[in-house]
Parts: C-alpha cells; structure tokens; sequence
C-alpha cells in the first residue's frame, strides 16, 4: 500500500490534535516544580530550578496519605458494589425476557440522562434524614446509585452475545443460579468488567461536586477536596495546588495504564460477537 498525501494530512492533524490535549498535563507538570513567583512570571516556560520539594511539602500540608486513604476507599468499595449489583442485575434482565424486565431496563436506562443538580438538594434532604452525611458508607451508597444505570446498560449489552447453552449445561450438572453466574457467566464478563471498572474508577476518583456536599469533616476528604483547600478565595497557592494535582493523578494514570489492554480486549470481544 503506498503512502498517500492524505495519509500524511491526517497523520499531521491527528499529531497536532494530540498535542492540543497535552497541553494542560504540560503546564500542570511544568508548574508543579516551579516556587510561586516564578509561576507568576511565565507560567508556560521550564523550570529555572526544579523544586522538588513542593511534593514533599504539599504531602503534608493536606495531609496526602489520609486524603489518598479516603479516596482510595471510596472508590474500591464503590466499584465493587456498582460491578456485583450491575452485572447481577444485567444477567437476570437479559435472562428473564418479559414486560417487566424491559421496564425496568428503559428505568434504568432513562435515568442515565437526568442531571446531577436536578436531584441535589432532595438527595441532600433524603441523606440528612438517613443519617448519610459524614460519613464513607453514605457517598459509597449515592455512587452506587448513579453508577449503577450505565454499568447495567453495558453488562446488559454483553450478555446478549453469551450463549445460553453453556449456562444450561452447569445447570444439568448440578449447579445453582447464584453458581451459574458467578462461576460460569461472570468470569466470561471479564473484558466489559474492565471497562466498567476503569470508567467509574476515572469518575469517583476524580469527583469533586458529591464529596463536596456529603463529606463536610475534613478527615474524611477525597484528593480533590484536600486539593482544593490550597484554592482559597484570597490566596491561591498554584505551587502547592499544582504539586497536589500531580500527586493524585499519577494513581489513576498508572490503574488506567494497567487496565488498557483489558479495555481493548473488551472492545475487540464485543465488536467480533
């Protein structure tokens, strides 16, 4: 095949489009090892010195190692609820074709497009009366419940492309509904758990807005409202902020890094079935 002109256009835009969306991770990397007047100065020129020691320093300043903890838990106890009811729900759904069944996917299908802000203050309400504010347990039961729609919606779509057959013959042998899933269906759900996984991942570990109206003890902050705080309305440590950023990016871009190939497995599955 020979190397087109238009190969070579679209090649160069790609690069240059690629570019464009490394421009933030370069500035917050950049600044994140610069002192605060020399982020005033120029903030898109190189380090004269690198610093650091800004790491070091914000690690403290928010108390890193708690926030991270916070997060850390949010997330992994969110995930797992969000997979097990998602993918149990899903199969019984596709597995059950009737009136009722197809309710309830359009249910939860439609509530995929109603605004966060558009249910806030009854969740509020709703929470303060359950005694759900402050507390982990409390955000991990809200994730589940927003989470839970499009982690359906995808698991729902990848179980229609596994055959019956294989699950009616565990039966034959013996095998209960609770182990025909979870032995014989779910370890076929390998490659959608994955991308389910990392997508919500991306979301709860960087969510800012419902950690910020439900964890309102500062002990029990997530990265981004422990980063945040070095945002005040007076002052704006952009040395220290930036330092931070970098600090709870570098996670999730290492989970990401690690799970791709999952994901494109996922994909790839999803697209020959």
């Amino acid at each position: 095949m020979s190397y087109k002109k238009s190969t070579f256009i679209v090649e160069l835009i790609g690069i240059a489009i690629a570019i464009l969306f490394l421009v933030p991770f370069y500035f917050v990397l950049v600044n994140s090892v610069k002192s605060f007047p020399e982020i005033l100065v120029n903030a898109a020129s190189f380090p004269n010195k690198v610093l650091f020691s800004n790491f070091s320093k914000v690690w403290g300043l928010i108390n890193f190692p708690k926030a991270f903890l916070n997060s850390l838990l949010v997330t992994v106890t969110s995930i797992v609820g969000i997979v097990v009811i998602s993918s149990m729900a899903a199969w019984k759904l596709v597995r059950t074709p009737n009136k009722l069944s197809q309710i309830l996917f359009i249910i939860f299908v439609s509530s995929m497009v109603i605004p966060f802000q558009t249910v806030m203050i009854p969740l509020l309400k709703l929470s303060g009366t359950l005694g759900l504010i402050n507390s982990i347990h409390g955000i991990v039961i809200m994730y589940f419940g927003f989470g839970v729609s499009l982690s359906l919606f995808l698991f729902h779509g990848f179980i229609k492309t596994v055959p019956t057959e294989i699950e009616e013959a565990a039966r034959i042998d013996g095998c209960s509904e609770f182990g025909v899933f979870w032995r014989i269906v779910f370890p076929i759900l390998k490659p959608i758990t994955a991308t389910v996984i990392i997508l919500n991942t991306l979301w709860i570990w960087n969510d800012y807005l419902l950690p910020l109206l439900v964890l309102q003890n500062p002990d029990l902050r997530t990265i981004p409202l422990a980063t945040s705080a070095l945002f005040a309305q007076y002052q704006k440590q952009w040395d220290m902020g930036l330092a931070a950023l970098v600090l709870g990016i570098v996670p999730i871009i290492a989970f990401f890094l690690f799970l791709q190939k999952h994901i494109i497995k996922g994909v790839q599955a999803g697209s020959i079935k």
